[in-house]
């Protein structure tokens, strides 16, 4: 008995040690590739809007694209690959999404770049998804949230590390150099991938139609999307055009920018950690509370926006108390989805991205009305007020379903 089991014991403590964390580091790679390409946009928009001729209002369209292909390509995707090889999906996910962005820096119009960025949203939801189910399935049980978390810590270094770079690249070398270094990473991910994340197999019990008439058959579920792609949206409002909210209001230089973009990702990071701890104590009134910080914050950046650096701290506070609500948004899915977690975790993108769209769009509203770049802001509290509104409308739909279960039973 002691020589057939001491193998899988010493491949088990292995795993467990230098192959899980390799594993987990490629794919957080992927995450990093992910973050960079998606907020880049905003810390360029000026830029991009000049090359390709329109207002910058306008440009923003090409955030809101790739939001929407993210919405888009979730269900799709989630649908078709449920069964599918997950190492394999992973390589083809970031190949899609290597093509796009270099079909991204050779745009040469409006229309083609809005093209390139909706398509370049479509794998996504479904890599996080995806990577995050073989992270952990590849950690000890008690240890996958921490594989998990591993996997999303990718996006949160892009926004400290990978947006200030590719933003300071394409300041320097054109804002097309940027989407050339982000489809260079999603080349590295799949080699990474092929070399340290082991075959794992799809689900060939499960199928896109069964976990769809799971997920979206709850009530919950959509008042939980809602709160996030309404509630969450007033980040995007004021983010999307903050190079000029920082150039043209603050008053600041050009290569201040980069600063504002690191204090989003310090934010990010330090949100991430926030949400974990406040999650012990309650998911669903943390997330009610980040809501409402979120809204205070805003009117904050209305008022403190023409005051230089003071705009700096403002920046990381808002999206240290937004990003409670994106990390908590997932674990409420998952709480909510039943059997559907799979579909459950990728959604949660979806929403998100929903917000990315809702607040570059009603941001770009307001500007074009001639509000000035002030005045998404005002956007951002109201929309993050509505959010709180649906979670309270949450929170008292699942204490009366809880009651009409015990009167029931």
């Amino acid at each position: 008995m002691t020589t057939t089991e001491a193998p899988a014991t010493r491949d088990d403590e292995e795993l467990g040690g230098r192959r899980f964390v390799l594993a987990v580091l490629a794919l957080a790679v992927g995450g990093f590739a992910i973050g960079t390409t998606e907020f880049v946009t905003m810390g360029l928009l000026p830029q991009i809007a000049e090359g390709i001729g329109v207002s910058e209002p306008k440009a923003g369209h090409v955030i809101s694209a790739y939001a929407l292909g993210v919405v888009a390509g979730v269900p799709l995707l989630s649908f078709f690959a449920t069964s599918l090889p997950r190492r394999g999906l992973l390589v083809a996910l970031m190949g899609a999404y290597a093509v796009f962005n270099v079909l991204s820096a050779v745009a040469t119009g409006y229309g083609m770049l809005t093209f390139a960025r909706f398509l370049d949203g479509l794998p996504h939801g479904a890599y996080f998804g995806v990577a995050s189910l073989v992270a952990a399935s590849l950690a000890e049980p008690r240890h996958r949230g921490r594989a998990v978390a591993g996997v999303m810590l990718g996006l949160s270094v892009a926004n400290v590390i990978g947006v200030p770079v590719a933003t300071w690249v394409g300041q320097h070398l054109g804002w097309r150099s940027a989407y050339v270094m982000t489809a260079v990473i999603a080349l590295l991910t799949m080699a990474l991938v092929l070399a340290f994340v082991p075959s794992v197999p799809g689900d060939k019990g499960a199928t896109g139609a069964k976990e769809a008439r799971e997920f979206f058959g709850r009530r919950q579920v959509w008042l939980t999307l809602a709160a996030g792609a309404i509630g969450f949206g007033g980040l995007f409002a004021v983010y999307s055009y903050i190079a000029t909210t920082v150039t043209d209001v603050a008053g600041l230089t050009e290569g201040s920018v980069p600063f504002f973009l690191l204090a989003f990702g310090l934010g990010m990071v330090a949100g991430t950690w926030v949400a974990g701890e406040v999650a012990r104590w309650s998911v669903l009134q943390s997330l009610v509370w980040s809501g409402v910080g979120s809204a205070i914050l805003m009117l904050v950046f209305w008022v403190v926006s023409p005051y230089g650096w003071w705009l700096l701290p403002v920046v990381f506070s808002i999206t240290a108390v937004g990003s409670v609500l994106v990390t908590n948004l997932q674990l409420r899915l998952m709480d909510v989805a039943g059997d559907a977690v799979t579909l459950g975790a990728a959604m949660n993108h979806a929403a998100l991205n929903s917000a990315n769209a809702l607040g570059a769009w009603l941001g770009g509203l307001v500007i074009a009305a001639g509000y000035g770049y002030r005045a998404p802001a005002l956007v951002g509290a109201a929309l993050s007020v509505l959010g709180v509104v649906i979670l309270l409308w949450s929170a008292v739909s699942h204490r009366n379903g809880e009651r009409a279960a015990a009167d029931a039973a």
